[in-house]
């Protein structure tokens, strides 16, 4: 676990408000763990659209608005005064935009986040590749205009969890995709491969605290199932790389895959929150949680520097039960 340190005067409690994190029960005990080594007395609410969600297990559900609400930075901002909440941490993607607008905003909170006109490039697929491109950052060709070389894969350009993406293998599925190109990325497709997750955290400061690799075994639904830590040091530094030259800052996920036949290795996407999977990252030494809460507290966070390859998670439903 990273040396962290936190600043004699700061809270002994904080109240953290996850913006969709349902689901996140495991990374919510250890961030809860996380204050307990600290001597810091952590509570979670999570802002959802329903009360019946896992994360009412381990802590409070605010009902919350959609996203694209117009009204929902108003509502966020009485819900942080409600509650008296300290930390915003987005678990989807389109809470990132909402916390960096929160925090330009009102400026009343604190979360480990890029600005919301950096999120918002990240979330457009089409968008971020073009800046992928411009830093110089080796990424799938991307079909532009001209004859199609196939396989291609089209990727909805604002979609997420891997919903709507669609292989195509010949002309006649080029042309349904071509009539409306505009609203998908399409690059080459590598259908050998291995795909690679790095859980990120960089601090305010811009240094960099974790780079934790690990190879994706088992996705279902767009979630990592199975997924364990490598030591792949070409991998690391092509994502120190990215981060650099993006000016990338908080938690962070970065998505890579690898070229069986030419072992190539090439950046998809990043998605600037925490990953579903980043509990292997924890599990395996990367104190991303203690991350948090030191600089929430204004401490200091060292690096990182024992992360432990061959990690593996599996991870598996449990039931939590309502009475409506």
């Amino acid at each position: 676990m990273a040396d962290v340190q936190v600043n004699n005067g700061a809270k002994s409690s904080l109240n953290v408000l996850f913006l969709g994190g349902a689901k996140r029960v495991s990374f919510g005990n250890k961030l809860i763990a996380a204050g307990q080594r600290l001597g810091i007395d952590v509570k979670i609410y999570s802002y959802e659209l329903e009360p019946e969600v896992p994360i009412a297990l381990i802590g409070g559900v605010i009902i919350g608005r959609r996203w694209s609400a117009p009204d929902v930075l108003d509502h966020l901002h009485q819900v942080v005064g409600a509650y008296k909440i300290d930390v915003l941490l987005p678990f989807v993607d389109g809470a990132i935009s909402i916390a960096g607008a929160y925090i330009a905003t009102y400026g009343d909170v604190w979360s480990p986040v890029v600005s919301s006109g950096k999120a918002d490039t990240l979330f457009d697929k089409v968008l971020s590749a073009r800046e992928f491109e411009a830093a110089g950052l080796d990424i799938p060709a991307t079909y532009t205009g001209g004859r199609p070389v196939f396989p291609l894969i089209a990727k909805p350009r604002r979609g997420s969890a891997s919903k709507g993406i669609e292989i195509i293998e010949g002309i006649n599925e080029f042309k349904k995709i071509s009539k409306i190109a505009d609203e998908y990325l399409i690059q080459t497709y590598y259908p050998e491969r291995e795909e690679y997750t790095v859980d990120c955290y960089i601090s305010h400061r811009g240094e960099i605290l974790c780079i934790s690799p690990r190879r994706r075994l088992e996705v279902v639904g767009g979630e990592v199932a199975r997924t364990v830590t490598v030591d792949y040091p070409e991998l690391t530094k092509a994502s120190e790389e990215a981060i650099v030259k993006l000016g990338l800052r908080g938690a962070i996920t970065l998505q890579y895959l690898r070229d069986l036949q030419t072992d190539r290795l090439m950046l998809m996407e990043i998605n600037p929150r925490l990953g579903g999977g980043v509990v292997c990252s924890i599990h395996a030494g990367a104190d991303i949680p203690g991350m948090i809460l030191a600089e929430a507290t204004g401490g200091v966070a060292e690096k990182a520097d024992q992360i432990r390859p061959g990690t593996m998670i599996c991870r598996y439903f449990e039931e939590a039960v309502f009475n409506v």
